[in-house]
């Protein structure tokens, strides 16, 4: 994107003051895990360093849920400007003594829009002290429940939680989209 993809702007707010103003409503901790802790000062919000560095979004993942205060924790990438408190809600609802709560779209499995346990942590860092970095390899470790788009459309006929946002000309394409609606 040429830019860090949390500040880029979707009607005219960064996407990172889009995500913490929904997360506000929702949560009572909110974690930043950036390795440019600085660009984030004005959030209030917890703000890490990876603690396991160059480990990719698994290190981050790891990151934010040794820090959090609670037994669960939703976590989400930074580029995803359009998420819904009705779909986050629903997701908490679905816990159930699960340690990993994971929505599974027409695209796959979206472990960047997940909720996930403390249990999470060990069978994470196995994976990463194997050089495994790919969220979904620990799934079979832990008692994962899979929320199918099925179960979704009814809160988000389009899906478009789980947009992120990767190039300037996805970027453009999602605005056409969304103005089409």
């Amino acid at each position: 994107m040429g830019a860090n993809k949390a500040f880029i702007e979707v009607d005219g707010i960064p996407i990172i003051g889009r995500i913490y103003s929904l997360f506000k409503k929702i949560f009572n901790e909110i974690i930043i895990v950036a390795n440019q802790k600085e660009q984030f000062v004005g959030f209030g919000a917890q703000i890490h360093s990876d603690l396991l560095p160059d480990r990719g979004v698994l290190g981050g993942l790891y990151t934010g849920l040794f820090f959090s205060s609670f037994e669960y924790s939703f976590c989400v990438a930074c580029d995803m400007p359009y998420l819904k408190e009705s779909v986050v809600r629903f997701l908490i609802d679905r816990i159930d003594g699960y340690d990993a709560i994971v929505p599974k779209t027409k695209e796959g499995l979206e472990p960047l829009h997940a909720i996930y346990s403390k249990n999470c942590l060990e069978p994470i860092r196995r994976l990463m002290n194997d050089r495994n970095y790919k969220i979904i390899d620990f799934y079979p470790m832990v008692k994962t429940k899979t929320i199918e788009e099925s179960e979704l459309i009814s809160l988000d006929p389009t899906m478009e939680s789980f947009i992120n946002v990767n190039t300037p000309e996805e970027l453009i394409s999602i605005k056409k989209k969304r103005d089409s609606f």
